[in-house]
This record gives structure tokens, C-alpha cells and sequence, in this order.
């Protein structure tokens, strides 16, 4: 499709390479090959009478004009498709959609997975891509390259609307032969002379809700292994005296699968409230729409 002598699908392909600020990457964001690429590229300069990106060593760099440029090309891709998903037709039954959710691989387990399951037989050519949080969250949801960010609130950046999904009671859990546990509880000393495992999230180490709360409260504890992943912190309880502070939905999930025993928190720490977040743009989605409530049900039904 045209628009004053210009292919419209090149401005997605502007998107890619300025995002990604690499030829053959801005190829894979897209589905095409290297070569449509540069040649979208040498279209698009010959267009606007730019070199747009400069090659420096081994990365592109846009000039003055392709960084005046990008926000408009954003936002009327934005429009574009927030137009398009105001269709009343959306009908999961048939819809080849793909959704992008980031969240942990707690909300992964514990929300995505029953999710799956039931997309299976209600929606089932709809495609979901999960993907941890990394420090392009913000980025990713202005640009509208993710569609749904599950995540703490005291992790909640940015502009975009944002609403409580969940309250999440925090729980401590360790192995099921630990003694320390048999009782059914644990007094704060018990829990300060134990070794803990940790869970820190993100590329750029960020302490999970549970130790960020024990840390505020200035409870001093023995860290003898830190994990990036919740999922496998089990692993690290198991055969051993350690102890973790974690979700209790996760918990409670894992107690089928682990030799692992939970009891309450020493302290008054407070449930964890999981915020649910998604562009602006998109909040006449219908796809979107569904994919929220579905998400809702799931999460305030007790697991």
C-alpha cells in the first residue's frame, strides 16, 4: 500500500532497523531476509533524501533527521494498529493473533501456564510469547512491541495505564525433612540462623519482592545462593537446611512436584501487589481485551 509515493510497509521496517539499530536484526524483528532489508533501507533513503543510519564500527547510528523522524513513525503505527484491533470481529476461536506478555517466570508458572491450557481448546491458533523482564520493558510497551507487562508495583514504570491484578501472600518454604519446619511455623530467630537462597530479577539485579521487604525491614539473614529464576529455587531448598521467602500461589503449586514444606513469615511483611500494565494506544483493543479479562479471572481465583 502506498501513501504520496511511499510504501507504508517500509515505515514498519524503519521501526525495526532504528530499534534495533542492525540490519540483520532489524530482518529477524520482521520476518524478512538480510538483503529485503537493505533494500528497504536504500528505499527509505532515497525517500526522504537521508542517510537515515550511518554505519560506525560495527553499529548503525541514526542521524538528526531519522531522530526527529521516529516518533511520528511510531505513533502513526501505533494509530494504525489500534484502529485495526477496534474491529468487532475479533473472535478468539478463529484469530491467529499473537500476544506478548512480560513477566517473571513466577507469573509464568503460576498465571500463563493455566492460561495455555485453556487456550488450548477455546483459542487455540491464538500464540502466546512469553518473555523474562529486562531493562527494556518501558521501551518495548511505548513502542507497542509488548502487549501486557505483569509485574510488582514497585516495579511499575512509565506512562501507560497500570491497575492491581492480584494481592500475593508471601510464605516461607523449605525443605520437607527440614525440623526447623515440623512445627508448622518458625519464630524470627529460627528464620535469622538459617541459610537462605535469594532471588534477584532482571539484567540489572533487582531483589525480589519478598527479600526487597526483609531488607526494608532490616532482617539480616545468611544469603548462600542467589537465582535469577523462582522456579528453580526448590532445587536449592531440597536435602538441605536452607530457606527461601517466596509467592505462596508458586508455592502452592510446587508442593505437588517438590519435597517442600510452608509455613508462615516471622514478620508482617505484606502481600505483594501484582500490577497488570499495557500501552495507552491499545485500550479499545479487542483482542486485548479478552486477553485481560482472561488474565484477571485466572489470577483472582484462588489457585
Amino acid at each position: 500500500m502506498r501513501f504520496k509515493g511511499l510504501d507504508l510497509n517500509l515505515l514498519v521496517a524503519f521501526d525495526a532497523l532504528m530499534t534495533t539499530r542492525s540490519v540483520s536484526r532489524a530482518a529477524e524483528r520482521v520476518n524478512l531476509s538480510q538483503p529485503a532489508m537493505s533494500a528497504a533501507l536504500a528505499r527509505l533513503r532515497e525517500f526522504f533524501g537521508d542517510d537515515l543510519l550511518v554505519l560506525q564500527g560495527k553499529r548503525m547510528h541514526p542521524t538528526a533527521f531519522a531522530d526527529e523522524l521516529m516518533p511520528q513513525v511510531r505513533k502513526s503505527l501505533q494509530q494504525l494498529e489500534s484502529m485495526l484491533a477496534k474491529s468487532p470481529n475479533f473472535d478468539p476461536a478463529t484469530s491467529q493473533r499473537t500476544f506478548r506478555i512480560v513477566t517473571s517466570d513466577y507469573v509464568q508458572a503460576s498465571i500463563i501456564v493455566p492460561l495455555v491450557a485453556e487456550l488450548a481448546a477455546e483459542a487455540p491458533s491464538i500464540q502466546l510469547d512469553c518473555q523474562l523482564p529486562n531493562l527494556t520493558i518501558a521501551e518495548h510497551l511505548d513502542e507497542g512491541s509488548v502487549d501486557v507487562v505483569i509485574t510488582p508495583e514497585y516495579i511499575v514504570t512509565g506512562s501507560h495505564p497500570s491497575y492491581e491484578l492480584y494481592r500475593e501472600p508471601q510464605v516461607v518454604v523449605g525443605a520437607a525433612e527440614n525440623p526447623v519446619l515440623a512445627k508448622g511455623s518458625i519464630t524470627a530467630e529460627e528464620f535469622e540462623a538459617a541459610g537462605h537462597v535469594a532471588v534477584v530479577i532482571g539484567e540489572r539485579p533487582v531483589a525480589s519482592y519478598a527479600d526487597r521487604q526483609l531488607e526494608i525491614m532490616g532482617i539480616r539473614r545468611r544469603i548462600e545462593v542467589t537465582t535469577s529464576v523462582f522456579t528453580l529455587v526448590p532445587w536449592l531448598l531440597e536435602r538441605t537446611g536452607r530457606l527461601a521467602v517466596l509467592h505462596e500461589r508458586l508455592v502452592v503449586q510446587l508442593e505437588d512436584r517438590f519435597a517442600i514444606r510452608r509455613v508462615p513469615v516471622p514478620y508482617p511483611v505484606p502481600p505483594m501487589k501484582q500490577m497488570l500494565c499495557y500501552n495507552a494506544g491499545r485500550s479499545e483493543d479487542a483482542g486485548l481485551l479478552w486477553l485481560r479479562g482472561k488474565i484477571e479471572r485466572i489470577a483472582r481465583t484462588n489457585p
